[in-house]
């Protein structure tokens, strides 16, 4: 390795990616014993401020243990050097798990998820952002993505090379709004490749002098910008557990019953999913993000969706069901959003209800009855703090600080006209 510096991070409550710079050459020493954190580094605010009287104040120690499997090069650039970027886990100074890590939260959901019914997950997340300095061309065209070029070709090549694996990289339907996916991965992989992701875009549009947003809405008069994760399921041996032709939406009676819970906990699951005051400028009806907690087939308002397959080729469709879940933005922690779509998916395999699966020809009058979404980031996290059993998923460390952080940054911004809270945000994210 030619870099100089090696970057080992975690990715917060904010979703901010923080952490410390070490020599190279102190890379062995660092995969050993990790570099030193701070316990009240959970609780900063995704403007930067120290929530106040957070749990921990000034005392406690801990580690960032690097993770050998999770790391980005960003290689040289012209005057610009190259590093290395570990995601790494907290820990304590003995090197056990501690109970505040985001990243931690997703391991356990995940070896819960196995030890309970043999199950793993794949997942994948599909980002949306804007791109600064472009041309106002159309929706999806050809003209929109050589515009951006050199970047897009670039940001193809480096996800290439760091081992990413991306799928598609096109022209979204908002004003300079591009879309990039990446193949589906098993769960901690798929999570880890979402925040490396977001930093790889963010570090070439700095290196371009190009702006980019990840901003849940950049305008309230515009579209939003949605991190939709695709998930399916698979037993012990890689065999698929989604399918089944005889099924409404094809959908197995136990996938039904995991999305059941998913459903149930809506409220819960949407505050960590959507976390930031802007986010539910964009869950709102008729924008295609989600316009209610229900399961359909093929319908871009649900807020489980249930992918479509292909035939072409003789495709086998039982390898490609899998579910989309539209409402989750780039505010919220990779790690905790897969964490908590498992807690609620393993809650509803448990109690064995499973969710009702509109057909695509639902229309608007057949949906009115479905659930809304909480219509503010308050009334979500209220939701979270009710709900017993949502409650149970996190350790009081780590569902303390994340509402103490969510409401400061709701504070925050409190009487601020919407377009200003959306531009308050795009420059943090």
């Amino acid at each position: 390795m030619t870099n100089k510096t090696v970057f080992v991070a975690t990715c917060d409550l904010a979703a901010q990616v923080r952490g410390r710079a070490v020599p190279a050459s102190r890379l062995e020493q660092t995969l050993r014993t990790g570099v030193g954190w701070v316990p009240a580094n959970l609780a900063l605010s995704c403007f930067g401020a120290l929530t106040p009287d957070n749990l921990f104040g000034s005392v406690g120690d801990l580690r960032l243990l690097p993770d050998p499997d999770a790391a980005l090069d960003i290689s040289d650039d012209g005057e610009i050097p190259g590093t290395r970027v570990y995601l790494a886990d907290q820990t304590d100074l003995d090197g056990r798990p501690w109970a505040g890590c985001p990243r931690n939260f997703l391991t356990r959901a995940l070896d819960d998820l196995f030890a309970a019914t043999g199950l793993r997950v794949h997942a994948s997340f599909e980002h949306e952002f804007m791109l600064g300095g472009q041309a106002d061309h159309p929706p999806f065209s050809f003209q929109r993505l050589r515009a951006a070029e050199p970047f897009g070709t670039e940001l193809v090549s480096a996800l290439e090379a760091a081992g990413l694996e991306p799928e598609s990289w096109l022209p979204e339907y908002g004003s300079g709004q591009f879309e990039i996916t990446l193949r589906p991965a098993p769960g901690m992989v798929s999570a880890d490749r979402a925040i490396l992701m977001r930093e790889l875009v963010r570090d070439l549009a700095r290196r371009r002098g190009l702006p980019v947003t990840f901003v849940p809405i950049a305008d309230p008069a515009d579209v939003g910008n949605g991190v939709h994760v695709h998930f399916s399921l698979s037993d012990a041996d890689g065999r698929p557990v989604m399918f089944d032709a005889d099924a409404p939406g094809r959908l197995s009676s136990l996938a039904a019953r995991f999305a059941g819970g998913i459903l149930r906990h809506a409220p819960a699951v949407v505050a960590v999913t959507a976390p930031n005051p802007s986010s539910y400028l964009r869950l709102t009806p008729h924008r295609w993000s989600a316009g209610g907690a229900f399961l359909a087939d093929r319908n871009r308002e649900a807020l489980l969706r249930i992918a479509p397959t292909v035939q072409i080729g003789d495709a086998d469709p039982s390898r490609q069901l899998h579910l989309e879940y539209r409402a989750a933005d780039a505010t919220a922690n990779p790690w905790l959003v897969l964490g908590v779509l498992i807690r609620a998916g393993l809650a509803g395999l448990a109690d064995g209800e499973p969710a009702r699966v509109w057909p695509e020809t639902a229309t608007e009058a057949d949906l009115a009855a479905e659930p809304s979404l909480p219509t503010g980031l308050a009334e979500a996290l209220d939701a979270l703090e009710s709900d017993e059993v949502a409650r149970g998923w996190f350790p009081d460390e780590l569902l303390s600080t994340f509402l103490a952080v969510r409401r400061a940054e709701l504070a925050a911004v409190s009487g601020l006209p919407e377009i200003e809270l959306c531009r308050k945000v795009a420059r943090v994210y």
